[in-house]
């Protein structure tokens, strides 16, 4: 009678454990910027048979990066992957590191935040592979290895740095609500409202998706009623002015002027009429 211990058992099915390993060959290797503006860059990588490796950088107050792990073929349960930074054939007696694990969600794509996507970054520019493993979920005798290959990688990377040193310092919501304020009696913005308004536009000029703007224009209490309902439209219009200047389709922008009325602080002194002079900003995007 033959008997099989368990112990056996484990050690038949290790030994027919296959490894699936994804990359691009050292000729294949393509890095390339694939969007590439103010408001964002993104480096991607092409793994055949796998998907597609991407590091992503978006305007922003702070500096930011992000990995995303596009798979044509999305987990089918919660699971965790090792990243490891692996050194090329090329590189022998040099131990691989580890950079981070990735959480695995059902039906999601594989991301990794800010330390561990510049991490992957710059082991990638010293010519090390970033390379992902795990269980596989469709096949329980099969793991799975993704890696990133750094051939061809240094100039693109380059590419990708400028990119995103070039990303504007603040996002759409930093803009989107906007209250400029003005010297007293006149359509002149005061300086800090000059420099507001230019963000605007440096913004506009590289978002296309802007649906529509609102101009809500006002004064003071000094002037006479009549006079200043036509200030608040003066100051509006030079604000709608300015923008279709920089490309804005005229029909997004709709403008109204209030005059001195809906005032926000009492009429009584310098300070608060001055918070009274101004025209509101607000944007929408589709």
């Amino acid at each position: 009678m033959l008997v099989v211990t368990a112990s056996v058992v484990m050690s038949s099915t290790a030994a027919y454990a296959a490894m699936r390993q994804y990359s691009a060959t050292v000729e294949t290797s393509n890095w390339q910027v694939d969007t590439e503006s103010r408001l964002q860059c993104t480096l991607n990588h092409e793994l055949p048979g796998y998907g597609d490796a991407m590091f992503t950088s978006v305007a922003s107050k702070q500096l930011n990066m992000e990995f995303e792990l596009d798979m044509h073929l999305l987990p089918n349960r919660f699971d965790v992957a090792a990243v490891y930074s692996v050194p090329p054939k090329w590189m022998p007696g040099v131990a691989p590191k580890t950079i981070a694990d990735m959480t695995m969600r059902k039906q999601y794509n594989g991301d990794l935040p800010q330390d561990a996507a510049w991490t992957m970054l710059s082991e990638l520019e010293k010519g090390f592979w970033p390379t992902i493993y795990y269980q596989d979920w469709y096949n329980k005798y099969d793991k799975v290895s993704v890696a990133l290959n750094a051939s061809n990688f240094a100039g693109v990377y380059r590419q990708f740095v400028e990119c995103v040193s070039n990303l504007l310092p603040y996002t759409f919501d930093d803009i989107a609500y906007t209250v400029l304020s003005y010297q007293n009696a006149s359509t002149e913005l005061t300086k800090y409202s000059q420099k507001r308004l230019a963000m605007i536009g440096e913004y506009l000029k590289e978002d296309g998706e802007l649906e529509l703007v609102l101009l809500d224009g006002y004064t003071d209490s000094y002037g006479g009623r009549w006079n200043n309902e036509q200030l608040s439209i003066r100051r509006a219009n030079e604000v709608k002015s300015y923008l279709t200047a920089i490309g804005v389709p005229n029909d997004r922008i709709k403008l109204t002027g209030h005059g001195e009325k809906r005032f926000i602080a009492p009429n009584d002194t310098r300070e608060s009429r001055a918070q009274n002079r101004r025209v509101v900003v607000r944007l929408s995007k589709s």
